[in-house]
Formats: structure tokens, sequence, C-alpha cells
């Protein structure tokens, strides 16, 4: 257990960061630096490239991470590790979280007039009006960090190749990063919504690595 306190230490800063975040935003400390990071990122804005940023939209979309989730709790069971795919519950408890705070924190996203059409997914059926129009925080994140980093690990532990536990993180980092840049470009999140996404995901992530490496009844 004493092998598991720097993350319990680490997922706990990352809370009393996110409410601290929260807190900011709800009092609108924000705004200014949201708006600068818009003008900026809609100076690079090129229609030739929307579909491609569109595509990586889907990255982070509801149906492919879920997909994802699915077949890593598929790979645990095959491998003999029933228990572990519990480790699923850490990605849909994020998912509640995420509704939880668009339904009550007031924080509308980037108008219509500079956001530009996002990758289709089964939560735009949702997210354009009423209480779950709010952004923050932005669920791709939430999900892409919790469903690649937990892949990224898994991987890294148990992948026969060593090539593959190599690139595991490196690979999950980087399509992470894309894809913040992707909510930006395409200007369907401020960045403070990127910012909550990635450490509500964090959170995630940690308590799902804390849980896969539990101690095991066997090592009592």
């Amino acid at each position: 257990m004493a092998a598991l306190r720097p993350r319990l230490v680490a997922a706990a800063a990352l809370a009393v960061a996110y409410v601290a975040l929260t807190m900011a935003i709800a009092a609108g400390m924000f705004e200014n630096l949201d708006k600068q990071v818009q003008q900026g990122m809609s100076s690079l804005w090129s229609e030739a490239l929307h579909p491609v940023f569109q595509t990586i939209a889907e990255l982070g979309g509801l149906e492919l991470t879920t997909l994802l989730m699915i077949a890593l709790a598929i790979f645990l069971l095959s491998r003999g590790f029933g228990a572990d795919v519990w480790v699923v519950l850490v990605f849909i408890a994020a998912q509640v979280l995420e509704v939880l705070y668009k339904a009550n924190l007031h924080h509308p996203g980037p108008p219509a007039t500079v956001a530009h059409t996002d990758g289709p997914s089964i939560t735009e059926l949702v997210a354009g009006s009423g209480p779950l129009a709010n952004s923050f925080p932005s669920g791709h994140m939430v999900r892409a960090v919790i469903a690649y980093g937990l892949i990224a690990f898994v991987v890294q532990r148990l992948a026969p190749r060593p090539l593959a536990r190599t690139l595991a993180i490196p690979i999950a980092t980087a399509l992470i990063v894309l894809l913040a840049f992707d909510r930006l470009y395409l200007d369907v999140h401020w960045e403070s919504d990127v910012l909550g996404g990635l450490l509500l995901g964090a959170i995630g992530l940690l308590a799902g690595t804390i849980w896969l490496d539990r101690p095991r009844a066997s090592e009592n």
C-alpha cells in the first residue's frame, strides 16, 4: 500500500486543484484568458483543415472511448484479471461527474458565431441546449485521459513486446495533447474547459491505476 501513497496524494492534490478551478470559473476569473486563447486559435483557422480536426475529435468521442473501455475490459478478462474489469467504473463515474458539473455550473461554451462544427457524436443531441449546453469540463478530454491513459498503463504492464511497453505512454500522451489542441482549434471549448477536463480525467486515471495496482490477497 505504501507504493500507492504517492498516487493517492497526487489524486487528492488534483481534486483540490479541480475544485479551485471550478470556483475560479464560477467567479468569472478565466473569462479574459479564455477569450484571448480563443482569439489566438481563430487566427490559426484554415477551412481546409476542418475535416481533419473533426476526425481528430472522434478520438475523445463517447462512442470510440466507450468501445475502447469495453475492449480493455474484455482483454483483462481474457488474461484472468476478472476483478480488474471494475476499473471501467472510473470511466463511468467520470462521465457522471461531467454531466453533473455541466448541469449545475453556468459556463456556456464559445458562441456559435465563432465555434466550428465538431466531430459527429451522439452527445451533440443533448449538448446544444438546456443545462447540458454548459461546457465545463470538456467531456472529450475527460474520456481521452482516462481511456488512453488506462490502456497505456495496461499495455506497459502486460504487453509481451518491449517496444509496445516503451511507446504506450508517449503515444497516449500525444493523442491527449492532440485532442486538447483540437478542442481549442475548433473553438468548441474554452481553454478552462480543456484544463478542467484534463484535471478530472487525471483524477480518474490515477484512481484507475490505484485499483489496478491494489494489493492482492496472495501478496498479504
